[in-house]
């Protein structure tokens, strides 16, 4: 048999070629010539659709445009005005970089583009297939006008993987909403079949931020979301994050741009993941619209063909500052007194301790309170003390629980006479409000300046008794339990030499590991709260963890799932009379913990009616 001869490929095949990896379908073409619209400095973009994008694809813009004698040199491969030294791969700002968008197109469509630089008139270049381009001017104003029609008329295979004109119409319409997302200082508008369908404004001022949000993710979202800004290491992270309970059933709702460029990256994703652990119900995936700023020269974007992906030079820094400060957002949501903490693995046994500081407190408070006056009804709400008192009372929130209530019963009468000195005085009502009822011995019904809260007396308990565990257990020296005869795992070469490398972090954790072949590592000792969990399979998915995401969280997971179990058992049951200085405190302490708005179940545990929900309940004013 004769070997095939080694040949050059023909312009068309190998744009063709290089067309599979850009051109996957229509949305595909409408991506690179907006990110060239972005690119060129455009305020104003037009995109308009016929069938699907089959037919015909035509994007204008108000950019810079192109110098005429550069039109030839955009329709060739690797011809770009974006980079021009091999260091500038290192430091790439711009959206598009490789210079092969536009030939690729070319070779599979019929392709025109027209452009005018300021102070200058316009000239026109079409191109299809392999046919010579062909330059002539054109009336244009500033800007660029990009034609694509009859998309793989070429490529009668690649046609035929072309959907119904609908689910094209559909990949289009939710590629601008992304692209729309991350330029809000870009007006977009997106026509089918000559009927506006899309219309987005520029943003130019913070306010109408809002609306454009409002307009591409719903006001659902608006409402339900906390704006989130940190800054460290030399990275800005800023957005928005969904509420726990603003949860979607798929991830069809997360948006990450790094450096302005739109991502689908596990790393960042593993990170929102974690962050959301103790708040998400179940199976339920978070939502978020955030934007990573970064030295471009500490991310590579050039790793994937369509640069859906990028590669951090430092990825388990950028993972945990993304975790960390996702994970303060909503910590901070409902808690009023928060020192956010990075829960290290610490064991112990601490169910006893935190159950007898939470039933001391509840004494200790419900005493305080029920030796103050009782509060007189009020249409607006209720005064319980003057507002110096309140300060100190939450001051002394944010200490030991059971100091803090020793200090109130200590302080009761000082705190008695104020309030009589001072009954002109006005104290704004708690966030959540002063209990007023239990309803079947289920839930508090209170009262806050808004009008009635909600509050599931077992879930809030048990996101409290949760924290405090967390909190207790981080602080006491870790539990190891070392084994009589040490557990042999087999694991390849290179899991090896990951653990190898990680043996401090395996300390960290608990684990004594030693590597004691090229392929095997025996377990000598671990945590105690893990003894009677799987060792091996454990230690396999946290190497599994170091190997592709650069850190493992497996560990900590399980110690919090324990302590979960050890919350829900121990926190207070349904049926169960509490008085009402036992349901403020509940209340008050609901407003100094963590996540407070849900239970480490991911269940709400609170639900606040306005005084005009109520209206409409029962069709007041109409």
């Amino acid at each position: 048999m004769t070997a095939n001869r080694i040949q050059k490929l023909t312009s068309l095949l190998a744009n063709q070629i290089a067309a599979g990896e850009v051109v996957e379908r229509p949305a595909s073409v409408v991506k690179e010539l907006v990110e060239n619209s972005i690119d060129a400095g455009a305020t104003q973009i037009d995109i308009e659709i016929e069938q699907g994008g089959q037919r015909l694809i035509r994007v204008r813009d108000n950019g810079g445009g192109i110098h005429q004698e550069d039109l030839p040199l955009a329709l060739s491969r690797h011809a770009t005005s974006k980079i021009a030294a091999p260091d500038d791969l290192s430091q790439i700002m711009t959206l598009g970089f490789r210079g092969e968008a536009l030939a690729s197109i070319g070779s599979v469509s019929r392709l025109s583009l027209v452009s005018a630089i300021v102070n200058h008139p316009g000239w026109r270049i079409a191109i299809a297939g392999d046919a010579e381009p062909v330059l002539e001017p054109a009336a244009h104003p500033t800007g660029t006008t990009v034609e694509v029609r009859d998309l793989f008329f070429n490529t009668p295979a690649r046609r035929k993987f072309m959907r119904a004109e609908k689910t094209e119409l559909d990949h289009i319409d939710e590629l601008i909403k992304r692209i729309a997302l991350s330029s809000f200082n870009v007006g977009i508008t997106l026509k089918h079949n000559q009927k506006l369908i899309r219309q987005y404004l520029p943003v130019r001022e913070r306010e109408t931020t809002t609306e454009r949000l409002s307009s591409l993710c719903g006001a659902a979202f608006v409402e339900n979301s906390l704006h989130i800004s940190a800054e460290s290491a030399g990275m800005i992270l800023s957005g928005w994050i969904a509420q726990p309970t603003f949860s979607r059933s798929q991830a069809d709702m997360q948006y990450f741009y790094v450096n302005g460029r739109i991502v689908r990256d596990k790393l960042v994703m593993h990170a929102i993941r974690n962050a959301y652990q103790d708040v998400l119900y179940r199976d339920r995936f978070p939502a978020y619209i955030l934007f990573l700023e970064i030295a471009p020269q500490q991310v590579d974007v050039n790793v994937h063909p369509t640069k859906h992906e990028v590669r951090f030079r430092d990825g388990r820094v950028v993972h945990d500052f993304i975790r960390h400060s996702v994970h303060d957002a909503l910590a901070s949501e409902h808690c009023e007194h928060t020192e956010h903490k990075d829960y290290h693995h610490r064991a112990a046994d601490i169910n006893q301790t935190v159950m007898r500081e939470q039933m001391a407190l509840y004494r200790v408070l419900g005493a305080a309170e029920s030796d103050l006056p009782s509060p007189r009804p009020s249409p607006a709400n209720s005064r319980i003390s003057s507002a110096e008192d309140w300060g100190r009372e939450r001051e002394t929130s944010t200490r030991n629980p059971v100091d803090c209530g020793r200090e109130k019963v200590a302080d009761t009468g000082n705190l008695v006479g104020k309030s009589r000195e001072n009954t002109h005085l006005e104290l704004a009502v708690p966030r959540l409000g002063n209990a007023l009822a239990q309803l079947q011995g289920v839930y508090i019904l209170a009262e806050n300046e808004q009008g009635l809260v909600l509050v599931d007396m077992h879930a809030a308990h048990e996101r409290i008794v949760y924290e405090r565990m967390k909190e207790t257990f981080a602080k006491q020296k870790i539990a190891v339990q070392t084994l009589l005869v040490p557990i042999t795992i087999s694991l390849t070469e290179r899991e090896a030499d990951c653990v190898e490398r990680e043996i401090d972090f395996f300390s960290q954790l608990g684990y004594q590991v030693e590597r004691i072949s090229k392929e095997t590592i025996a377990v000598r000792a671990i945590p105690q709260l893990l003894s009677k969990g799987s060792t091996e399979q454990l230690v396999r998915d946290i190497v599994s963890d170091l190997l592709t995401q650069t850190s493992s969280t497996r560990a900590q997971e399980h110690i919090n799932r324990l302590l979960g179990t050890l919350a829900c058992h121990n926190a207070v049951r349904a049926n169960h009379q509490l008085t009402l200085p036992e349901m403020n405190a509940l209340l008050r302490n609901m407003e100094t913990t963590e996540h407070s708005g849900q239970c480490n179940h991911g269940r709400p545990t609170t639900l606040q009616l306005s005084l005009a929900d109520l209206d409409k309940l029962f069709m007041r004013g109409r």
